[in-house]
């Protein structure tokens, strides 16, 4: 093993991370089998608590699923807005200790802490440490892999969950990793797992001894890459910042959608929810797309380019709006389950120059009073009159 694969890695996992901190919060809820997700049966888990976890039920699973196999399941709506306040702690703490963290998600990261013994002591006693300081600031708990590198670490974590600490030195990778389930490796997935579970590979000690003949039919020219990943070995280095692919929002509704003008409110929605994300990082995207799933889950997606790229609520709805008509004018009768409202090819928002000719897109001084009442009561605080339909105007 290089040099390079010897690094000092956390991988640091939230427990349950939103279901948590609507126990955390709730009193009522704790103790008791809890979902955040969508507020109808046709909607998916988006978190589970360790009580729902009992009863099989994890996320991304459809939520009629979820109350099939416990009824008493408890439901609460996500509040993304306040999930990311509570992530921003957390990573600062984790910035306390190094700069190097690669943020996955709200809930996850890699912190790279080689540098950083010589000031905070050895890796097991920053974890211990960052463990600490997350349940004194946030009362919630994290599970944490320590290893020579960032696969290991990620195995590591989710081996003694909830409020985990597993370490594994760059001698007992191998004692770690082979008696485990082949699933633990990154990339198989159930179709995989099939294939191999024929082969009799069940164990990643299988997996990584596995002959080329055995394994190139089901890998291709990655057969040799997954027997490293089996070996315990990662190269791959903790990058401290990725720049966002695309940013978008989306929505299953109770019943199929048919009328234009319910479609045009729920574009409306997605166009405001999926433009305010990109005001609030300050950028801006060059390409605009609409998601459309219909009754029999058929998924299509139609994009169009937006030039100058802008973040404007009323740029991008228009833009979704014709493209869905025309999707609308290719599949008449069509019965929508989902849209969705995605900006990608992203960069940053310039500043723009205060003494330049140009106006202001139009709604633009919409858009900042909007962002600023939700920045501080919440996301749901303030509507256009479009979106609502005739039973919520008063």
């Amino acid at each position: 093993m290089t040099r390079t694969d010897l690094r000092n890695i956390l991988h640091i996992d939230m427990d349950a991370f939103y279901a948590s901190v609507e126990q955390r919060d709730n009193p009522s809820l704790r103790g008791k089998p809890l979902v955040v997700g969508g507020g109808s049966n046709r909607g998916v888990v988006a978190a589970a608590s360790y009580e729902a976890r009992e009863y099989g039920i994890h996320s991304a699973m459809p939520m009629r699923d979820a109350l099939r196999r416990c009824p008493d399941l408890l439901r609460v709506p996500p509040r993304i807005g306040h999930y990311k306040s509570v992530s921003e702690e957390i990573f600062a703490i984790f910035r306390e200790f190094t700069p190097l963290v690669e943020g996955l998600s709200l809930d996850e990261a890699f912190l790279d802490v080689t540098d950083s013994l010589a000031l905070f002591g050895s890796d097991i006693e920053i974890a211990k440490e960052i463990k600490k300081r997350v349940v004194d600031t946030t009362a919630l708990t994290a599970s944490v892999g320590v290893a020579p590198n960032k696969l290991v670490a990620k195995i590591a974590s989710d081996l003694d969950k909830p409020d985990g600490l597993v370490v594994v030195s760059a001698e007992e990778i191998r004692s770690t990793l082979d008696p485990l389930p082949v699933r633990v490796i990154p990339g198989i997935g159930r179709k995989t797992l099939a294939r191999l579970k024929e082969k009799d590979i069940v164990t990643v000690a299988d997996l990584r001894l596995a002959s080329d003949r055995v394994l190139e039919p089901i890998f291709g020219r990655f057969a040799q890459k997954t027997r490293d990943q089996a070996s315990g070995v990662d190269s791959r280095p903790v990058v401290s910042s990725r720049p966002e692919k695309s940013i978008s929002a989306e929505e299953t509704f109770d019943a199929d959608l048919t009328e234009t003008n319910a479609m045009d409110r729920q574009l409306m929605r997605l166009a405001e929810r999926t433009a305010n994300r990109l005001r609030s990082k300050d950028l801006v995207a060059g390409t605009v797309q609409v998601k459309i799933r219909q009754a029999d889950f058929t998924t299509f997606t139609r994009q169009r380019a937006l030039r100058p790229p802008g973040n404007s609520t009323d740029q991008i709805f228009e833009i979704v709006r014709i493209l869905l008509r025309q999707w609308l004018s290719e599949h008449p009768g069509a019965r929508i389950r989902l849209l969705g409202v995605g900006g990608s090819d992203l960069s940053a928002a310039e500043q723009r120059d205060l003494f330049a000719g140009d106006a202001m897109p139009a709604g633009s001084h919409l858009d900042e009073t909007a962002d600023k009442i939700r920045d501080r009561f919440g996301e749901s605080s303030v509507n256009r009159a479009r979106t609502l339909d005739s039973g919520q105007i008063r």
